[in-house]
């Protein structure tokens, strides 16, 4: 038998351990372990029932992802399933931890399940570009139904135990010993229960449509959702056998698709993004009262993330209607959560119970990590951390939410710049996983580690980078945003960028983030800036005209596009003729700008600016980039991000078309060395 599946005898019950640490991932050597043994439990007359259960801390957490990209061995998880359906003993799955994708599969393909409280089940297929493959959208849908099943499948969504109890995805909740409840359980069955035996519950229409509209706009209309959608109708249309090799089919087609392969690699990338070995044996700082500084939207957001982490927070201000707007806008996002039915009252009541407001400096002395989020001038942070420096007890960690300014000249400005570290969050700061922890030339390893431990208390996706400006984010944003003013200069117009881009897969394009972010923050900063900029480089004009005349955007009511009372956006020709007047003072000759032209220059450009963040040690894993890009900036995660892309397109192609963009752009443009994308 496979070393990573054994067995023992419960009296007359054989336990099935799969013993494949750490997630008892269902590895070939896993369903080959299993599958020889329902061959014992099938052949040996005095067992009367199976149990399959999970070594250590889960049952299994799903298939094993690395084989995907490959030929699938033999026996492929449909085979163990139909043997424990076709063996005459039943055979229960103890589940506790996680049983998700192709071990919730495996477990709807046992005849009962008993869970422990700490189970959580989920189909997260459709999140990896594929669908359910054994069996998945056809046996869940004759336990809860079509459309709860569309919901299943498609989002991905884990389910607690209490939840899959309520609507039959458990049998039972252990009380006690999960391994001895399951025992009982198979013991007093008194036979076999297939779920292929059962028939799908009978569903309205309506809510079938509405489930499958809801589905396809949340998964943006990929092809393995609509997959998903058809695949779990089938279980009604089709008869069993059928719609299972239909289902593997269609499984077997997409687990080779762009999207499949992208997803996946952002799937390794953001565990990649968690490991960091230089921090392995540094203890974090011990956090409980975390101070915000700064009560509007930003630090407000800061504030709702560290409740909702379990810390107590203490919201600071200097000025009174601007922490109080700020302590409404908090109560009112959890009085929110209530009505909607996301959180229950008492748990509401607690997070607002953990949060303090003050006027006073003195409200940090107590504080173990402070985040400033003010005005983003470095001026104005200088003189806040000054502040934070003298009030602040010693030892604790003190991080700025700066998105692009030097941290170090932030950090100069206490007696402690070993404290010192950056945590760009981005709005809505309790909504958006991306948490930047910026690395200061001075800043200790234990800071860095507790804003790293802080963020993933938060549920967030911290991608440690080094102090530049921008860091990674913003800094490749940049290059993108400067790519498509640009193409403004060379024939293309705003409202074509942004569908382009949309069309990729971006949910706003650029213009259309400008004009709700407001072109006024990215003109303080290029006026900010000024002093620094290449005079080689071609410089576009056309924001800055914009904000001369005024238009800041949805907020002014005009941008790069106009809008109307209702707030919707149209193509405004003051706007086309601002372009033209642009392109004739400079000269230019203006060329058709295709799609395909936006979308590639846009990611050449990342790409190149990508690399020179390698080159300058602002971080040293490249699949870190795409990480950020798909966290915090709306890069379509089916595209994988601009490191997934370029390797897809080879170094040899890459600096071929990277010679074409540097004639476009024309003077100021580096080229990169792009071959540190290649290597991880």
């Amino acid at each position: 038998m496979s070393t990573q599946v054994r067995t023992e005898r419960v009296g007359n019950v054989l336990a099935i351990f799969i013993d494949n640490p750490p997630v008892n991932a269902g590895s070939l050597r896993v369903r080959q372990g299993i599958l020889e043994a329902i061959e014992t439990l099938s052949s040996v007359p005095s067992l009367e029932a199976g149990v399959l259960i999970g070594a250590g801390n889960t049952f299994i957490a799903g298939s094993d992802l690395r084989e995907f990209g490959k030929p699938l061995e033999r026996p492929e998880l449909p085979a163990v399933i139909a043997a424990i359906e076709t063996c005459e003993k039943p055979v229960v799955a103890a589940l506790h931890g996680a049983a998700l994708g192709g071990g919730f599969e495996l477990a709807l393909g046992c005849d009962a399940r008993v869970g422990s409280r700490n189970l959580v089940v989920g189909l997260p297929e459709v999140t990896l570009g594929m669908i359910p493959g054994a069996g998945g959208t056809q046996r869940l849908p004759r336990l809860i139904g079509i459309p709860a099943a569309i919901d299943w499948v498609c989002s991905g969504k884990r389910v607690a135990a209490e939840g899959a109890l309520k609507v039959g995805v458990l049998d039972e909740i252990a009380n006690g010993d999960l391994l001895e409840c399951a025992v009982q359980y198979a013991r007093k069955m008194g036979g076999k229960r297939r779920l292929r035996d059962i028939s799908v519950p009978p569903a309205d229409s309506a809510a079938v449509a509405i489930a499958e509209a809801a589905a396809l706009r949340q998964g943006k209309g990929r092809p393995q959702v609509a997959a998903a959608i058809e695949a779990v109708k089938s279980s009604v249309r089709l008869p069993v056998d059928e719609a299972l090799k239909a289902e593997r089919a269609v499984f077997t087609d997409l687990r080779m698709s762009n999207d499949a392969f992208a997803l996946r690699h952002l799937f390794f990338s953001e565990r990649e993004a968690l490991k960091h070995p230089e921090l392995r044996d540094v203890e974090p700082a011990d956090i409980g009262l975390v101070a915000v500084i700064g009560a509007g939207t930003m630090g407000s957001g800061i504030a709702i993330a560290a409740l909702d982490g379990g810390y107590r927070v203490v919201l600071v201000e200097r000025d009174a209607e601007a922490l109080r707007r700020g302590t409404e806008r908090i109560k009112n996002h959890y009085d929110t959560q209530v009505e909607k039915g996301k959180l229950a009252q008492p748990e509401a009541a607690k997070r607002t119970g953990a949060l303090a407001a003050s006027l006073e400096w003195t409200a940090l002395s107590q504080a173990d990590l402070v985040i400033e989020a003010v005005f983003e001038d470095l001026a104005v942070k200088r003189e806040v951390f000054a502040q934070v420096d003298r009030f602040a007890k010693q030892g604790a960690i003190l991080a700025s939410n700066t998105s692009y300014l030097d941290l170090d000249a932030i950090a100069d400005s206490t007696s402690r710049p070993d404290d010192v570290i950056g945590l760009h969050f981005f709005s809505p700061a309790n909504v958006m996983k991306l948490v930047e922890v910026v690395r200061g030339k001075r800043s200790s390893k234990q800071a860095i580690a507790t804003g790293v431990t802080v963020a993933k208390r938060l549920r967030k996706m911290p991608v440690l980078t080094g102090n530049a400006f921008g860091f990674i984010g913003n800094r490749i944003y940049a290059a993108y945003r400067y790519q498509c003013e640009l193409m403004l200069e060379d024939g293309a117009y705003p409202h074509q960028i942004d569908a382009a881009l949309q069309k990729f897969g971006f949910a706003m394009g650029p213009f259309a983030v400008a004009d709700m972010s407001g072109l006024d923050i990215a003109w303080r900063m290029r006026q900010s800036r000024a002093h620094l900029r290449d005079p080689e480089a071609r410089y576009v004009s056309i924001p800055d005209r914009l904000c001369e005349m005024g238009r800041f955007g949805r907020k002014s009511g005009a941008g790069y596009y106009a809008y109307e009372a209702d707030g919707r956006k149209v193509i405004d020709p003051v706007v086309h003729q601002l372009i033209g007047d642009a392109r004739t003072e400079k000269g230019l000759s203006v060329q058709a700008v295709s799609d395909e032209d936006i979308v590639e220059r846009v990611l050449l450009s990342m790409v190149n600016e990508a690399a020179h963040l390698l080159a300058e040690g602002v971080t040293d894993r490249p699949s870190d980039i795409d990480v950020a890009l798909a966290n915090g900036y709306g890069f379509p995660r089916w595209q994988g991000g601009p490191v997934f892309w370029a390797r897809g397109a080879g170094l040899a192609a890459l600096n071929e078309k990277m010679s074409r963009l540097k004639l476009l752009v024309g003077p100021g443009f580096k080229a990169a060395d792009l071959s540190p994308l290649f290597t991880e």
